[in-house]
């Protein structure tokens, strides 16, 4: 039986196939013009041509590889010609090959980003062309990252800009009563205690509440001299004027010496009244008890306002002012903040601890505060400095030896540039040298502009030696 249509059918598949085999050996297999292309050591073309520039994944686009491989599924990766506008998720070196220069040619780089640069044309270790850098390209070192994936990736810029930058400075303390209240209470003369009023440490005592009632030889002498002098004053009122300078000299209180000239007689004992306000922080004297003249028999503390005395470290100590606002924490009190100022910075340093005693007011109206108390103690610094330079500390990229901002050039270009650090404080950190204020900088998502962006590389090329390190 004849089949001559099925013969003639087969006849002309092998044909269809012979010249479609042809034709597609003309046109090349990416994969092994890439072999052939790495063998001799040539440029990857089409037709003289198209030049591949790295290969992607046919399924994701965002894996690419600069030789020819087989996906996970394995099928191979697609090339990309040089004449194809690269993937919106294309690395950016590579993005960067497609840009045509214009001008003269400054110098040639790796096509991969690496920090290597060369004077002529030349390849890398797989073949690949490097990259002409044209006058006006990429001289500032930036680096150049999809808008889409900068999107993605949540990078978000913020401005430099001029503010006063507060800085607190933490420092332990200890509570001291304010000196300036304490008063000691002492007779000019020997006396004998007949009587004690306020005879307990820490009671509260008032301005002419009396204290203990004494007995003086000495005074009523005097008293005795005054009353003599009164009477003769008729004949020489000099005699009267010396007998009360007398009086106020032994250091009686005006109350007494008011007593004394509305009596007949002199007043053999009487009460000593308190001096000023304040709690009994000291009391030597104990009922009939015979004092000398000069000891101290009690000491009195006011405890409405007192003293936070805070041990600030050597390195802190040029930032604060007195004036400064405080905020102080007492372990005693737990939860309770208690707002201050200082009113004295210590002209010395404690030259075992490199510390400085620095003064706190603090108000005390309940006395719930009391002295040699231990305290937490932030003094705000700079508030009343001239404005500084400021970024958000998280836009600062930090390697130890050197710190980097990026700033944002528009359009998903971004530059690595230097910059000298000043203070930090209240989640800014001042730049004093690499930017001006109005540059906006990267402050969210710079490390993974790092990452995605072979930023790496690009600061390893910013950081590098001058051409001369580099030679040595």
């Amino acid at each position: 039986m004849r089949h001559p249509p099925v013969a003639g059918f087969v006849f002309l598949s092998l044909v269809i196939a012979l010249i479609g085999g042809a034709s597609y050996r003309s046109e090349g297999w990416p994969f092994f013009a890439q072999v052939q292309a790495q063998q001799n050591n040539t440029p990857i073309s089409q037709s003289g041509e198209r030049k591949i520039l790295y290969w992607k994944d046919p399924d994701d686009p965002t894996r690419y590889s600069p030789v020819p491989r087989k996906a996970d599924n394995g099928r191979d990766y697609l090339p990309v010609y040089s004449d194809q506008e690269p993937d919106f998720d294309a690395p950016a070196p590579l993005k960067a090959a497609k840009k045509s220069g214009t001008g003269k040619i400054r110098f040639y780089r790796n096509p991969m980003g690496l920090p290597d640069t060369s004077p002529v044309p030349k390849k890398d270790w797989m073949g690949m062309d490097y990259i002409p850098v044209y006058e006006g390209e990429d001289e500032d070192g930036t680096v150049t990252v999809s808008l889409d994936r900068v999107q993605r990736s949540g990078v978000r810029t913020e401005e430099a800009r001029m503010t006063n930058m507060s800085r607190p400075v933490r420092a332990p303390g200890i509570a001291k009563p304010d000196e300036r209240t304490l008063y000691s209470v002492t007779l000019r003369a020997d006396a004998f205690i007949e009587k004690l009023y306020v005879n307990e440490t820490g009671r509260h005592v008032k301005a002419g509440d009396p204290l203990f009632r004494i007995y003086s030889p000495q005074m009523v002498t005097v008293q005795v001299d005054y009353r003599s002098a009164a009477k003769a004053a008729s004949r020489n009122a000099w005699d009267e004027i010396g007998a009360v300078q007398r009086l106020r000299n032994l250091g009686l209180p005006d109350s007494v010496l008011t007593e004394l000239r509305a009596s007949q007689s002199p007043l053999t004992s009487f009460d000593w009244p308190a001096p000023a306000s304040g709690v009994i922080m000291r009391k030597n004297v104990i009922d009939g008890q015979m004092v000398r003249a000069g000891e101290e028999l009690y000491r009195i503390a006011d405890l409405g306002n007192i003293w936070v005395i805070a041990d600030v470290a050597e390195q802190d100590i040029g930032h604060l002012n007195v004036g400064a606002p405080a905020k102080v924490n007492f372990r005693a009190v737990p939860g309770e903040t208690y707002e201050g100022r200082v009113t004295f910075i210590l002209h010395e340093l404690d030259s075992a601890t490199r510390t400085a005693k620095v003064r706190i007011e603090v108000s005390n109206p309940d006395y719930r505060l009391k002295h040699e108390m231990y305290a937490e103690v932030e003094i705000e610094s700079g508030t009343n400095d001239a404005q500084r330079l400021v970024v958000p500390v998280s836009a600062v990229i930090d390697s130890g030896n050197r710190q980097v901002v990026l700033v944002d050039k528009g359009e998903g270009r971004f530059e690595p540039r230097s910059v000298k650090l000043g203070l930090r404080g209240d989640g800014f950190m001042e730049i004093r040298e690499g930017i001006t204020a109005g540059e906006k900088v990267v402050v969210a998502a710079n490390f993974l502009i790092d990452a995605e962006s072979n930023l790496k590389a690009a600061l390893q090329v910013f950081t590098a030696g001058s051409p001369a390190e580099t030679k040595q």
